[in-house]
């Protein structure tokens, strides 16, 4: 365990807004890997400078089914509003899929919101890739929101057919936004990343928070996966301790 350190007035850390319950599963997941990435700087009891606004995911759900993503941007801008009003430093909202009124949200603040598809873009310029599949729902696969925020850097994606598509996105709502995991559903999805292989991805994108939970990279060693909880997480903590942050 690293030694304890205390930090001093000029080094606090910058409070991290956590804009989540969509799901529940990948907000705790945000809060335990934020803290444990802090206390692995500091040690002793340090843990992450947090505040959480935690959303109904019913509303965000029926948003999604509806399609009304004027309605969606609204309800998760006063929620981010509220974060900032409670004194987060900056935004990251726990949840690819409503990235799709992120423009929304950012619109809302005066603090920055630091966006999923940044943390995760550079992490696939760093592995020297330029072309990857993604898995998520329906939504991040099919919309251009994601494809159009990859491209800004230079980046194309793949996705899968309407048939693996349609898999993908009921494995995400009707298991792991439950905290099922089932043995089928892993091969199902394993499945699809082969496909995406072969469609000339040179590695996957995990786009959507809960996948984590399903599949990781001990999965498919020969394939680069890029965990977009993971990279948000390391991009937040990095923001929290060592940089200032810009709007994006």
């Amino acid at each position: 365990m690293p030694e304890s350190t205390n930090t001093s007035a000029s080094d606090e850390p910058r409070t991290i807004g956590i804009l989540g319950g969509m799901s529940g599963k990948s907000t705790v997941e945000y809060y335990r890997r934020i803290d444990d990435a802090v206390n692995e700087r500091y040690g002793g009891h340090h843990a992450g400078d947090i505040l959480i606004r935690s959303v109904n995911f019913a509303d965000i759900e029926g948003f999604i089914a509806s399609e009304q993503w004027d309605e969606a941007g609204s309800y998760l801008a006063d929620a981010a509003r509220d974060l900032e009003a409670g004194g987060a430093d900056f935004v990251i909202m726990a949840t690819n899929t409503m990235h799709k009124v992120a423009p929304d949200i950012t619109d809302a603040l005066s603090i920055p919101f630091v966006h999923i598809v940044d943390a995760a873009a550079d992490a696939i310029l760093d592995a020297g890739i330029d072309t990857v599949g993604v898995l998520g729902t329906s939504v991040t696969m099919e919309d251009a929101f994601y494809r159009e925020r990859f491209a800004q850097h230079d980046i194309d994606i793949v996705v899968p057919d309407e048939a693996d598509r349609e898999d993908v996105d009921r494995i995400v709502f009707e298991e792991l936004t439950k905290g099922k995991i089932r043995d089928e559903s892993r091969d199902r999805y394993l499945e699809v990343v082969d496909d995406l292989v072969e469609q000339g991805a040179e590695g996957v994108v995990l786009g959507c928070t809960e996948i984590e939970q399903l599949i990781d990279q001990a999965d498919r060693p020969e394939t680069p996966f890029f965990d977009t909880t993971a990279l948000h997480v390391e991009r937040a903590v990095k923001e929290s301790l060592d940089v200032s942050v810009e709007a994006q």
